[in-house]
């Protein structure tokens, strides 16, 4: 087992913590509000591990913003001293699921108004979502190449490469690829009211 750390793993792991200590929260109140265990928090928030895509669902849904501006926080959006880039987005700032092997990268920068991410879905996972991580906030799914099948609450929506969903009101979602083959979609998302 290496002892590297990884960058990104602990910008996520500052930014949860920047997000809980804003909140003026204590971790045992994240574990709560999140239903992510206080000690995974703790070792999430110090970079010791690198969550899942589901426990980013449950942190982004306590804090009630979306999983992508969690991560669009944390992917190299500012530089070490938290000032703005200059809209240059690292190309090699991609996060990966541990569990799934979903991948994701930042396409929009911090000063654009939309957040537009590009996921890359293994064939054969399923990454599940709390209702709380779409609240406040409008999003469009883009299928870029493969097959997409997306759970909203009790409806399914089996889309292919240029399908485009524009999603409702928010509702436990599940991004799942059925297929022998990689699925690779866009999302794009703008907030529509301040959490």
């Amino acid at each position: 087992m290496s002892n590297m750390v990884d960058p990104l793993v602990s910008r996520i792991g500052a930014r949860v913590r920047a997000e809980r200590e804003r909140r003026r929260w204590t971790l045992a109140q994240l574990a709560e509000a999140s239903g992510v265990s206080r000690a995974m928090v703790h070792r999430i928030e110090r970079g010791e591990s690198s969550p899942t895509a589901v426990v980013l669902g449950k942190l982004s849904g306590a804090f009630r913003i979306s999983v992508s501006s969690l991560l669009a926080m944390a992917e190299g959006a500012t530089d070490d001293r938290g000032n703005e880039d200059g809209g240059l987005v690292d190309a090699a700032g991609e996060w990966r699921d541990p569990a799934t092997g979903y991948r994701r990268r930042q396409i929009s920068g911090p000063r654009f108004p939309a957040e537009i991410a590009e996921i890359r879905l293994p064939a054969g996972a399923h990454v599940p979502y709390p209702a709380a991580a779409f609240a406040f906030v409008q999003q469009i799914v883009w299928v870029l190449d493969g097959r997409l099948t997306f759970h909203e609450g009790d409806e399914i929506h089996e889309l292919a490469a240029g399908d485009t969903l524009e999603l409702g009101a928010p509702a436990p979602r599940a991004f799942a690829n059925n297929t022998a083959e990689e699925c690779r979609y866009a999302v794009i998302l703008v907030r529509s009211v301040a959490p």
